[in-house]
């Protein structure tokens, strides 16, 4: 495993982290016993940073008890990033972030799920965040009582992360970056640079579409991904993405080589502190670990990034 300076924190991360969304049942459902076995799995292959979030799973926090619970004492060897600001959202009960203590309220409650008294990183869920002054003020009175250590925003938005920005004080952000989408790449990702703010890539596989093991017959029953099954733009993305995948096998063969293929793709670039997959299985696990070895020169980046074009 390779690792990587982590925006101004001064930490260094494993290029591979592992995301929990995926042992939470949003994706199907799995045991605690396979969920901590992942987990373990992920810790031993190298990775040092998981990811999370207090809405993550079903109900909502198990991602994050199944995460507390199966890390143990090995808390310390780890950096933990948790999100705020989705509790209640997708089952039509939102909360409403108008408070400062709202924000910290929902991290403490994150801190009890995990079983820890500080994060590493909070990070805004808020993709779209217009004023962000509740969560800033929330996350700089968190510093200030060492709950946690660093903060920032997941967003897909330029505008948006520059306004959270504003201070100069946002340390991470957490983007949707991969082969299938390298918008972040004109602008998003040179700004990150620029202000040092490290970058922790989610969706690196497309939502498991970068294994190549799909095509258009193929039916999802998980929650994540069950609107792929119907007509609607959701449906038509998906399309268009087995399309690229379809040409990225004339040079990739699908399965473990390009998943294998897709992480480096993303984590190889400079910008890049880390990338996130999920996982399901203490082998999905590895095998995403091992992808964090190398690194693609940028040759075999421009090569992958022409064939899906």
């Amino acid at each position: 495993m390779q690792y990587k300076p982590f925006g101004k924190t001064g930490w260094d991360v494993s290029v591979i982290g592992l995301g929990t969304w995926n042992i939470g049942n949003q994706w199907g459902e799995i045991d605690d016993v396979t969920a901590y076995a992942t987990i373990h799995a992920a810790i031993d292959n190298g990775m040092n940073l998981i990811d999370t979030a207090d809405a993550y799973g079903i109900p909502y926090g198990l991602s994050e008890q199944r995460l507390g619970r199966a890390i143990g004492g090995m808390r310390h060897q780890l950096y933990l990033v948790s999100k705020v600001g989705n509790w209640g959202r997708r089952a039509g009960y939102a909360l409403t972030y108008s408070h400062p203590d709202l924000v910290r309220l929902c991290i403490h409650a994150s801190l009890g799920r995990l079983r820890t008294d500080y994060l590493d990183v909070s990070l805004c869920h808020e993709s779209n965040l217009g004023d962000p002054t509740v969560y800033l003020e929330g996350f700089e009175q968190l510093v200030a009582e060492g709950s946690i250590r660093a903060y920032g925003i997941s967003t897909n938005s330029l505008d948006v992360l520059k306004r959270f920005n504003r201070n100069g004080t946002c340390s991470v952000v957490q983007v949707d970056y991969s082969l299938l989408n390298r918008q972040p790449e004109a602008d998003f990702l040179p700004y990150c640079q620029e202000h040092n703010i490290g970058v922790m890539v989610r969706g690196p596989l497309a939502k498991g579409v970068l294994s190549g093991r799909y095509d258009a017959s193929s039916e999802f029953s998980d929650t994540v991904r069950q609107g792929w099954n119907e007509p609607g733009n959701a449906r038509d993305k998906f399309l268009e993405q087995v399309q690229q995948v379809e040409r990225l096998k004339e040079i990739v063969e699908p399965g473990q080589a390009m998943v294998t293929t897709a992480l480096r793709y993303v984590i190889s670039h400079a910008a890049v502190s880390t990338a996130i997959p999920g996982a399901k299985s203490p082998q999905q696990a590895a095998t995403n670990a091992a992808a964090g070895d190398l690194l693609l020169s940028a040759e075999e980046t421009n090569a992958l990034a022409t064939k899906v074009a």
